[in-house]
């Protein structure tokens, strides 16, 4: 993997076809048209507004909003892209993001994450999530990373399970996921855990499976 010298943000990390980049608000069609074929899949674990008008950011109210973020250091806001031997250009196949950083004492982050089904099993989420993570460790120095994830989502706790995530317990209505607060597992990975990293013993292991 890769990260420019450590830079902090903004940053590309890459491992093989997969590329973590800033999301960018002319990302917008592209994005839009993954979500829409991709609405049965991921709808029962997407995020829902409990006020009383339930309205939800546009895709230019999130983009603006992930990079003030970003410029605080608070977030990291990636999409997931992949090299297509056929196309021109890396194809958007999910989003990334590094959310409630915590400096000081905790030095503490979250990671959210969706992807396309049509790459679903072919280790991009735990792929992504190991740059992240790694990239957290190294150029920011954080020291603790957690992920939340529905006890239903079958497919999400493979990914952690298959990174080494400890589970920590169980977070009643956590969240509110696709209109109702929602108990969620919590996983997480101090770097005292992991000194070389997570995604070159992830990789080792997969190669070694196939």
């Amino acid at each position: 993997m890769s990260s420019a010298g450590y830079n902090v943000w903004p940053v590309s990390l890459e491992c093989g076809d997969l590329i973590l980049r800033p999301i960018r608000y002319r990302d917008h069609s592209e994005w839009a048209s993954v979500r829409s074929r991709n609405i049965e899949w991921l709808s029962p674990w997407d995020a829902s507004n409990p006020s009383p008008t339930g309205r939800l950011p546009t895709f230019r109210e999130m983009v603006r909003s992930l990079n003030a973020q970003a410029r605080s250091l608070s977030a990291l806001p990636f999409v997931i892209t992949e090299r297509r031997p056929t196309l021109k250009r890396p194809v958007i196949i999910g989003q990334l993001t590094v959310s409630t950083i915590i400096w000081g004492s905790a030095m503490s982050a979250s990671i959210g994450y969706w992807v396309d089904q049509s790459v679903a099993g072919r280790g991009v989420a735990p792929t992504a999530v190991a740059m992240a993570t790694d990239h957290c460790f190294r150029a920011l120095g954080l020291h603790r990373m957690e992920i939340n994830i529905r006890p239903e989502n079958a497919a999400s706790l493979r990914v952690v399970e298959k990174l080494g995530f400890r589970f920590e317990g169980l977070r009643r209505n956590f969240l509110h996921i696709n209109g109702q607060w929602a108990d969620h597992r919590s996983y997480a990975l101090t770097r005292d855990e992991v000194p070389d990293g997570i995604l070159n013993p992830w990789l080792e292991r997969r190669a070694v499976q196939k």
